[in-house]
């Protein structure tokens, strides 16, 4: 059980209402994840238009950003965000469940194109062990069409996810999936 109390969208009231109305609008429901920054209108809207953005990014696709979260997660042990992520790729972005397996076992093993599978790599060595990131491996991923744009909105996207694992793991948020 959480240990911090998930606003539900029947005792939302106010901005937060507000924003459960557009997010259930979006995905059918209030995932747990959001009933948790329920308790603070100011932080449920910074994370739904964090949401909002990466959802329609004009460059970053969905299952890399999936499959970031993925990585991300299972490096911070939050079981929920790991499910919620498998869940997504395999039920809505087409991966098999032996992929998304073979991706957790091995990045490199991604069924991403080159492309994606070189920024998810900087993504993860930029997140997981940030001080060991250098100009050549920005470069190497710009040589692959990306804009520096593209990579600073990829390493935000993966250190945001950790700062949810953080807070999944802290308040103990019970999987909805």
């Amino acid at each position: 059980m959480s240990i911090l109390h998930p606003i539900t969208p029947e005792e939302a009231t106010g901005t937060t209402a507000k924003l459960y109305h557009e997010i259930e609008a979006a995905f059918g429901r209030v995932p747990a994840v959001l009933q948790i920054y329920g308790a603070s209108p100011e932080t449920l809207a910074q994370q739904w238009e964090s949401i909002k953005y990466y959802r329609d990014h004009p460059r970053l696709g969905a299952a890399l950003l999936a499959t970031i979260r993925l990585l991300v997660s299972q490096a911070n042990h939050c079981d929920y965000c790991v499910g919620f992520n498998e869940a997504l790729l395999i039920n809505h972005l087409g991966q098999s469940p032996e992929a998304v397996a073979a991706t957790k076992q091995d990045p490199k093993a991604s069924p991403l194109a080159d492309r994606d599978k070189a920024m998810l790599l900087l993504v993860l060595k930029a997140v997981l062990t940030p001080a060991s990131l250098s100009r050549e491996d920005v470069e190497a991923v710009l040589a692959h069409g990306w804009t520096e744009s593209d990579v600073l909105d990829a390493v935000v996207h993966g250190a945001r996810n950790q700062m949810i694992d953080v807070i999944m793991n802290a308040f103990k948020v019970e999987q909805d999936f």
